[in-house]
């Protein structure tokens, strides 16, 4: 019991040898060797993508869904699920359009302190009022999004300026968006590996009455995950208005689920207790990489993109229930 409350995320070890070590280190990190595998087949299919410039598109692009995909991890890590933030995207592209003309400190701000209102909202219902995360958080959407339409009926451009080159920017070579994805991931990687609020996470996850009796705030840590994942969504949601130049209520759409097949993808468990940040980056850059492939060759329709998604979440899914027997023996 003393040892268990000290690191609780140990519950997700396995034993130092044998078939179980083989089985939690391919669901933690096999993503990583699908992702250097598929990206090695698509240079071979279109030569052009494997080029330094298009490896920084792929980034670039993956970065909104990235963002909300740390929050989602978090979210779904404690046994959660959070379908508001792809809402909040579309929400904070408005609102970002909105407080533009009052500067870009504002434009950046409006919609990461709305997210973190919405998330924080979500937390007291989930962890207080211990309310359904999927009905609190789908009620969240209808509502975000209905207060999204109702403040811009279509597109609010913004003007060129400051704000508009926070996500269109470089720095030392690479995009902005490139810079803050990575460092964003690396931020949340420390947090959830290095702190005790990381190993609270896991050990809610894991179990969450043996997570309370060792004296894990539950309530707490439930408010805290979900206000996090509002406040990501909130900043993609900024820094999406930036790139576009434009605040749409409808951007974000179906981002919730591309970041739950992200996580999922990269071996975060929708049971709870389960997780890296490298396998939730990876199966991010996966789910880009497909996009761009498709893109690349022209000659596909766009929806196979969200055919090959659904396709890499259920095999992710019969591989994870694989691996996780397999640990218990």
């Amino acid at each position: 019991m003393t040892a268990l409350a000290q690191d609780p995320s140990r519950r997700t070890s396995p034993s130092s040898h044998g078939p179980g070590r083989w089985a939690s280190g391919m669901q933690r990190y096999g993503i990583v060797g699908v992702l250097v595998a598929v990206g090695i087949v698509a240079t071979f299919v279109s030569p052009s993508f494997g080029t330094i410039d298009n490896a920084a598109n792929i980034v670039t692009a993956a970065c909104f869904i990235g963002l909300i995909t740390i929050g989602q991890s978090f979210v779904l890590i404690t046994g959660g699920i959070d379908l508001s933030v792809g809402s909040m995207i579309g929400l904070g592209t408005v609102l970002a359009a909105l407080a533009a003309p009052a500067g870009w400190v504002a434009a950046l701000l409006a919609p990461i302190v709305a997210g973190t209102v919405l998330g924080l909202v979500n937390g007291i219902l989930v962890g207080k009022a211990r309310m359904a995360p999927f009905i609190i958080t789908l009620s969240a959407l209808l509502a975000v999004n209905g207060i999204a339409v109702a403040l811009a009926n279509s597109s609010i451009v913004i003007d060129s300026g400051v704000f508009t080159s926070i996500a269109n920017g470089s720095t030392l070579g690479l995009p902005n968006l490139v810079w803050i994805l990575l460092l964003a991931f690396v931020v949340a990687a420390v947090v959830l590996n290095r702190t005790p609020f990381g190993s609270r996470m896991f050990a809610l996850g894991g179990n969450e009455e043996a997570a309370r009796m060792m004296g894990v705030n539950v309530t707490r840590v439930k408010v805290q995950v979900y206000t996090i994942s509002g406040a990501l969504a909130g900043l993609a949601g900024a820094l999406l208005a930036s790139r576009l130049s434009s605040g749409v209520a409808s951007l974000g759409s179906t981002y919730e689920l591309k970041s739950i097949a992200a996580a999922v993808i990269g071996g975060v468990l929708l049971t709870g207790g389960v997780g890296t940040m490298l396998g939730a980056l990876s199966g991010v850059l996966l789910i880009a990489m497909i996009d761009n492939l498709i893109n690349q060759l022209g000659s596909l329709n766009a929806y196979v993109q969200d055919l090959f998604t659904g396709v890499f979440l259920v095999l992710a899914m019969i591989v994870q229930t694989l691996l996780s027997r397999r640990r218990e023996h």
